[in-house]
């Protein structure tokens, strides 16, 4: 079976003030189809970073990263876009919802964008919101929902297109314990439903035990 994900001595500096900071120092890390990995570490530590570069959203990486056996480090723009909308799916910590839009609508146009019928997408959204519980909610703009009904929303438009793998950073960061609580919970259980794979950045140590394994990154090093 191949991996996922597979990144070999990825690294990503930045100067500032003409001083060098290494935020990632050669990190290797597989992930197989169906396994959820928490990515642990302190706020600071480069787990954003870290996502952006496995998410393909922006360049300046040294090493390799292939996504489902295609590398990507060297892929052109219109590459990288097809790899993100055909492979990922992406859950961040402020839910980033198209505010002009309602529950449903913003499930329903990431898989337009895919190229997905709109009847069929409708359905795929209706299905996801309300395995959510939000079958009531189809119809409710951003504005009207609570932080954490956006945040399942956005668990939706993540799931989607069924990606191969989601990315998650600090996704229910935003949230009170109990409402992270659950919607963590209901965040797995779809993944493995649909049998995605996950890499979710967490600074919390019991949100990252509920996972399958935990990495740890520490000053620009995984363990």
């Amino acid at each position: 079976m191949a991996p996922v994900v597979e990144l070999k001595q990825l690294t990503r500096s930045f100067t500032q003030g003409g001083v060098t900071i290494d935020v990632l120092r050669g990190i290797d890390l597989t992930i197989m189809p169906g396994e959820i990995v928490a990515l642990l570490g302190p706020s600071g530590s480069g787990k954003s970073t870290m996502l952006q570069a496995v998410g393909l959203l922006e360049g300046g990486f040294g090493g390799e990263i292939a996504i489902c056996g295609k590398q990507a480090e060297k892929s052109n723009g219109d590459a990288r876009t097809a790899l993100r909308r055909d492979h990922l799916g992406f859950v961040y910590q402020f839910h980033h919802l198209l505010p002009d839009f309602d529950a449903r609508e913003n499930v329903v146009l990431p898989q337009l964008v895919a190229g997905v019928p709109r009847a069929e997408a409708e359905a795929r959204a209706e299905e996801l919101l309300s395995a959510l519980g939000l079958g009531h909610r189809l119809t409710h703009r951003p504005s009207q929902l609570s932080g954490g009904e956006q945040q399942r929303v956005a668990v939706a438009r993540a799931l989607a297109n069924k990606p191969q793998l989601v990315l998650a950073d600090e996704p229910t960061g935003n949230l009170d314990e109990v409402t992270s609580d659950r919607v963590l919970e209901e965040f797995l259980r779809l993944v493995r439903g649909q049998g995605s794979a996950a890499l979710i950045a967490t600074h919390n140590e019991r949100l990252a035990a509920r996972m399958d394994r935990v990495v740890r990154l520490h000053e620009g090093v995984l363990s």
